[in-house]
């Protein structure tokens, strides 16, 4: 997957608008409905692993990955202080053991980057970190408002076709990212999926 030296020097210069250090608020609603049953969660792309952390403290047992390594090193030191036990892991998911399939997993702006990129390995990826019921939340831009600034976009015809030989579509929402600054707010889509 490329792109991993841009972000490292996101995360170095502190230019990471995506990370409001705040839980997403999407995720919040859909914990909160008790849409993501199960115990276990994959959450790919944790960043700072502010949502890692959320997880957590409902009880599911987190695994999260990302790409870059600093990044990676500060949310384990933020997990250690919050006093959650999470298996942080560094590298590219497309190519590394993610281990068991998960009952939850988790992206909040993976899949809208990576799918133009290698779509064929994510969903190969995807196929063995889910089981039968496995409940996806994944969270992304939203083409019906692309921005220069914005994440990358995705409408809604075009996810329904990559995702739907793997997931059943169970749930879709247009919502606002909440970003850093807080006054940029893109338009994005929340999909929450069952794997069939």
């Amino acid at each position: 997957m490329s792109g991993g030296g841009d972000f490292e020097r996101a995360y170095v210069t502190g230019d990471t608008p995506w990370d409001s250090g705040v839980p997403s608020a999407e995720l919040i609603r859909v914990l909160d409905a008790e849409s993501l049953p199960g115990n276990t969660v994959l959450e790919f792309g944790c960043g700072r692993g502010t949502n890692a952390i959320e997880f957590a403290r409902r009880g599911y047992r987190v695994t999260a990955v990302d790409l870059v390594d600093i990044a990676v090193k500060r949310t384990r030191e933020k997990a250690r202080r919050a006093g959650m036990k999470i298996d942080f892991r560094v590298g590219d998911l497309t190519n590394m053991d993610l281990g068991r399939p998960y009952d939850v997993l988790f992206d909040r702006g993976v899949y809208h980057g990576i799918r133009t990129r290698d779509l064929s390995r994510f969903l190969r990826t995807l196929d063995r970190v889910s089981h039968r019921g496995t409940r996806w939340l994944c969270l992304a831009g939203n083409a019906k408002e692309p921005s220069e600034n914005g994440p990358p976009v995705v409408p809604e015809h075009e996810f329904r076709a990559e995702l739907s030989p793997l997931f059943k579509v169970l749930e879709v929402r247009e919502f606002h990212f909440t970003l850093d600054p807080a006054e940029f707010r893109p338009l994005a889509w929340s999909i929450l999926m069952e794997r069939r």
